[in-house]
């Protein structure tokens, strides 16, 4: 008697925070036999020798009910054959390509040579986005003043930055550089953007492959790895097609083109790699230095108004097709330029926060200085600090900026290391540093 199978759990069935159901059989997957032969074929055929466990967990798919059936599928079409076993259990038998599997596997590989962890379907993937993106923190005082503890803000910017974050719209900073701009971005998106969340490996589209996961962008965290986390409430293990991560913050500079925000095919892989938009689903996206990019800055802009105002991203398949993807990202804009240099009236009404981010008053630099000797184990010497501020920004027309103590004294540090001489805020260390700093650039 074949037992019915359970309903699925959907992302509007689940209480608390959305994490991946459970996956009891291949309809669970959401993608068809053939999708997943073809992965369990280049997974042996990378692998060679692999028991039917050591397949399951490559693919990140459950053995039993799963990756079983898909094993006995291309047993049965002689693409596999088992070599005995090591252990109890199905799961323990070995698995080898067969020559008409080898076969299969080039075919399979002509396609696309992905053999990574088993991707989700797109309609998996947006549900999850769209779930996750309710899960963002509603920011106060007191968790702006715990975020960006360390860094001298005036009352005025914090009553700026925090409905700013709250909106989950697009922000703009500018103002010169040195004060600061990327240093809140990044501790905004560290702090306070909300829980954990969960991204998948890769998703599938219609039979290709768009990898989402990147170590170098994604964080993953370290209590993933407690097999009491890969539970759900049932008590059933959770999809391992996704990774549980801190919602991630993205940066990019000057090396951002119009290019790198659409799909990257790999001609050589036949694959694709998500566009950095996609990667920072959930979470922060942040454009430094906008402006110096190799793209104009309006065709830049131009790319985002679709999606700021509706939230949702279209992309493009190398077929032509386009798929529609959340856009559930807190852009953020940072630039040292001009605003009139790079945007027009019409974009800026679209963009609802700006917030320039202008130099320290006095007061504040005083302030900053005493934190960076604080931390340098540095003794503060107020009056050596208006020498300073006198000799070197006063009489030399110079403007204050936020990093100029940490950058001025490090500079006096290295100089005392070299003399051998305990650093301390000297006139002589003082003129010093802040000569090697400091560059006449009228004088060329």
């Amino acid at each position: 008697m074949t037992r019915p199978l359970p309903p699925k759990v959907t992302a509007r069935q689940q209480s608390g925070p959305w994490m991946p159901p459970p996956i009891r059989s291949l309809q669970d997957t959401g993608l068809n036999i053939g999708i997943l032969s073809d992965l369990a074929i280049k997974t042996l055929y990378f692998g060679g020798y692999l028991t039917g466990n050591e397949v399951a967990e490559q693919m990140h798919l459950p053995f039993t009910g799963v990756v079983e059936y898909v094993l006995e599928s291309i047993k049965r079409e002689k693409f596999v054959e088992v070599r005995g076993g090591g252990g109890l259990g199905s799961g323990a038998f070995q698995y080898v390509l067969t020559a008409r599997g080898l076969e299969k596997a080039h075919e399979a590989l002509a396609r696309t040579q992905y053999a990574g962890p088993c991707p989700v379907t797109l309609a998996q993937y947006v549900a999850a986005m769209n779930a996750q993106a309710r899960a963002r923190l509603t920011v106060h005082r007191d968790l702006l003043e715990k975020a960006l503890h360390g860094l001298t803000i005036s009352e005025e910017m914090f009553g700026r930055i925090g409905p700013a974050v709250n909106s989950g719209k697009a922000i703009f900073m500018y103002g010169p550089p040195g004060n600061g701009k990327t240093t809140i971005a990044q501790k905004i998106g560290t702090m306070i953007l909300g829980a954990p969340m969960w991204i998948p490996y890769a998703v599938d589209v219609d039979g290709q492959v768009i990898r989402v996961f990147d170590n170098i962008n994604h964080q993953v965290l370290p209590d993933d790895d407690d097999p009491s986390r890969r539970l759900t409430a049932t008590g059933d293990r959770r999809d391992p097609r996704w990774v549980r991560i801190r919602r991630p913050v993205i940066m990019v500079g000057g090396e951002l083109t119009l290019e790198t925000l659409d799909l990257v095919y790999d001609p050589n892989n036949k694959f694709y790699e998500a566009p950095f938009q996609m990667k920072a689903n959930g979470g922060m996206f942040l454009i430094d230095d906008f402006g110096r990019q190799q793209v104009r800055p309006r065709d830049l802009l131009n790319r985002w108004i679709v999606p700021l105002e509706s939230r949702v991203d279209f992309l493009t398949l190398s077929t032509g097709r386009k798929i529609e993807i959340p856009f559930n990202v807190l852009i953020v804009f940072s630039t040292n330029m001009p605003p009139a240099d790079l945007v027009d009236e019409a974009f800026l009404r679209r963009i609802p926060h700006k917030i320039e981010v202008g130099d320290p008053t006095p007061e504040q630099f005083r302030e900053i200085f005493k934190r960076v000797c604080e931390s340098r184990r540095i003794a503060y010497d107020d009056r050596a600090v208006t020498y300073l501020m006198q000799e070197w920004y006063t009489n030399a027309d110079r403007r204050l900026r936020s990093v100029h103590p940490r950058d001025i004294v490090e500079q006096l540090m290295d100089i005392a290391r070299y003399e051998n001489t305990p650093p301390a805020l000297t006139k002589d260390l003082l003129d010093r540093a802040a000569s090697a700093y400091f560059v006449d650039l009228d004088s060329y």
